[in-house]
């Protein structure tokens, strides 16, 4: 063994990191997202110790409509990473489909994957903890197609990142969902969150669709003005990511990168 090699490694996986966003988020956000997380979830059990009966419900309905989220992102992106590892995009874009076109079908598809997994989780929350998520009612329909609806407006962004940065912005397929998560309420409610962190929350569709579901499993109706933001935004972003998509693909077909993607 030769200490001069070892480190030469060392220093050439190191290096990988010096002007790699994707990389860094695997070294300083996850450790800051599982404290930020956590700390909340306390800051919430402490506030309202005592008044939360249904609080095994929030949190199994959390879980259960996080994974909706976060297996329609992963639904599109995931599907398109397994073309660009195939080298099968060139041969998808020479051909007459459009970018739409690809979008669409992977909609589908990550129509059919969420439908088989969530089948399983809702399965298992009834069988192990006797949570019936379908309880929450008609109401879960609107819930369920805001999330999936947020979840392909961060799969389009995700895949025109990787189209424009390549294989080191991969690590997005898995992440990007969990970049929100901090301000999407999941399993506590806004107004535990810092008032600049409120703010921004209101302008996350999954924050509204996740305090609309406490408030149906605490008894109350759903609040008509959580829906109306959530579905707002949703179509607002879901725009702006296509465009933002065509806008990559045209980019990255006029510089001749397509048939790089993936290298």
């Amino acid at each position: 063994m030769k200490i001069n090699r070892i480190l030469a490694l060392v220093i050439r996986h190191l290096y990988l990191y010096k002007r790699s966003i994707p990389r860094l988020m695997e070294v300083f956000y996850w450790p800051f997202l599982d404290l930020v997380v956590w700390g909340f979830i306390t800051i919430y059990l402490t506030r309202f110790r005592g008044i939360l009966p249904n609080f095994i419900a929030f949190l199994l309905g959390a879980l259960i409509l996080w994974d909706i989220l976060f297996r329609s992102q992963q639904g599109l992106s995931v599907s398109f990473l397994e073309d660009m590892w195939a080298r099968n995009l060139l041969n998808i874009f020479v051909s007459p489909i459009s970018p739409i076109e690809y979008i669409s079908a992977l909609m589908l598809v990550s129509i059919v994957k969420l439908l088989l997994a969530s089948a399983v989780m809702v399965l298992f929350a009834w069988l192990f903890y006797s949570f019936n998520i379908f309880l929450i009612g008609a109401a879960l329909i609107p819930l369920i197609s805001n999330l999936v609806i947020m979840g392909w407006i961060l799969g389009i962004v995700t895949m025109s990142l990787i189209l424009r940065l390549g294989q080191e912005a991969e690590v997005l397929a898995w992440a990007v969902a969990f970049l929100f998560q901090p301000v999407s309420a999941v399993f506590y409610p806004v107004s535990v969150l810092p008032t600049f962190l409120q703010a921004i929350a209101k302008f996350i569709p999954a924050s509204h669709i996740f305090e609309g579901m406490r408030a149906i499993i605490a008894g109350s109706s759903f609040p008509t003005s959580d829906l109306l933001w959530a579905t707002g935004l949703n179509l607002l972003y879901l725009i702006a990511a296509l465009v933002f998509f065509r806008w990559n693909f045209r980019m990255v077909r006029k510089k001749g990168l397509l048939a790089k993607v993936g290298e």
